[in-house]
């Protein structure tokens, strides 16, 4: 099994739970898989997945909306993370969805 795309994702900073949805490229494009993964594992893996932002109107984002801070992942890092972690881990490929 070898993850193609990841369709989307979100790391919630409360709860330090990685959600996740991708496809692999055993899948059709009908289809997708879904997990929450404990970011901790991540670093385990000796992952870095978070990018730098160089977002310089950050300041008036924050202001505008409140304490709501989405992390930014890079999504090659985390196709590369994902794979791994499902090899040594074979149990817990999520099982395919339909659109």
């Amino acid at each position: 099994m070898e993850i193609k795309e990841i369709l989307n994702y979100f790391l919630n900073n409360e709860t330090n739970i990685l959600e996740v949805s991708f496809r692999t490229i055993d899948d059709s494009d009908e289809v997708f898989r879904s997990d929450n993964i404990d970011y901790d594992i991540v670093e385990d893996y000796g992952f870095d997945l978070e990018t730098e932002s160089f977002d310089f109107f950050d300041d008036e984002i924050d202001e505008d909306y409140g304490d709501k801070e989405d992390v930014e992942l890079d999504e090659d890092e985390l196709i590369t993370f994902l794979n791994e972690y499902y090899t040594v881990n074979p149990h817990k490929i999520p099982k395919s969805e339909m659109y």
